[in-house]
């Protein structure tokens, strides 16, 4: 197995039926290894907006404890920890597609395919550039 960079249109990549031998293969495997990373710049955006979205719907003046421990007759409290725990359950969600993306994405680089590890990057930059501003939208 190379262990450098080196430019080739045959490789593995994450798997043994992902074996690609021709030009064409390797152009339609760098889609999708920049597909999923414009995936991983999606998801991590979404993360951001979950957690934006959880610190909005929890009151200031509520304490850590108040959260995960509900009293009776908390006037209203409960609805508001309800909230919290489905945003704490989206967020933990995202972030595991994010680490199973993310490990994907450093595997498929460690073929040490420069073509591989260029679309990478540019499947991450695209995905930033596109992703971003939309952090600033609603």
């Amino acid at each position: 197995m190379q262990m450098t960079f080196f430019f080739s249109d045959t490789v593995v990549l994450l798997f043994d039926f992902w074996s690609v031998h021709s030009p064409t293969g390797l152009a339609l495997s760098l889609l999708v290894v920049a597909l999923l990373s414009v995936l991983y710049e999606v998801v991590k955006m979404g993360k951001a907006r979950v957690l934006r979205r959880a610190l909005l719907a929890v009151p200031p003046s509520l304490s850590r404890e108040e959260l995960l421990e509900p009293e009776e007759g908390d006037g209203g409290r409960g609805a508001t920890q309800g909230r919290w725990f489905q945003f704490h359950v989206a967020q933990t969600l995202l972030h595991v597609v994010q680490v199973v993306l993310g490990y994907a994405l450093m595997l498929a680089v460690m073929s040490y395919n420069a073509w591989v590890f260029l679309g990478v990057l540019a499947g991450s930059t695209v995905g930033y550039f596109v992703v971003y501003p939309l952090l600033r939208v609603g």
